[in-house]
């Protein structure tokens, strides 16, 4: 698949600003519940990130692993801990994490080429 992966994270939260007119209380406790699930404790940052693009590889999320791969590599993830993490949702997710982790790899190279 070639997708502007910027563009489909981009659309994450643009998809959220429209839940956020209609739901604004809702969209304030999800953004409340990220930013306690992602802060940096015990697990850095980077960790959390490839820890979100591995579950969002197994459950199908396309907008999930472009933006959590974004995330990694902001967080300065390397293409090769995005090729394990990829190979750990594989494993954990079947056949159908194939085709999204081989998204999540060419989200990847399209950050890093930006």
């Amino acid at each position: 698949m070639d997708k502007p992966y910027a563009h489909a994270a981009d659309q994450v939260l643009a998809g959220l600003a429209l839940l956020r007119e209609g739901a604004p209380e809702a969209v304030k406790a999800f953004g409340a519940l990220s930013l306690a699930a992602t802060a940096p404790k015990s697990i850095d940052t980077k960790t959390k990130e490839l820890m979100a693009l591995a579950i969002g590889i197994a459950v199908h999320c396309e907008g999930c692993v472009a933006f959590h791969t974004r995330g990694a590599r902001k967080a300065g993830a390397t293409r090769q801990e995005v090729v394990e993490t990829v190979a750990l949702a594989v494993y954990m997710g079947g056949g159908p994490a194939v085709v999204y982790g081989g998204d999540a790899l060419r989200a990847f190279d399209e950050y890093a080429a930006a």
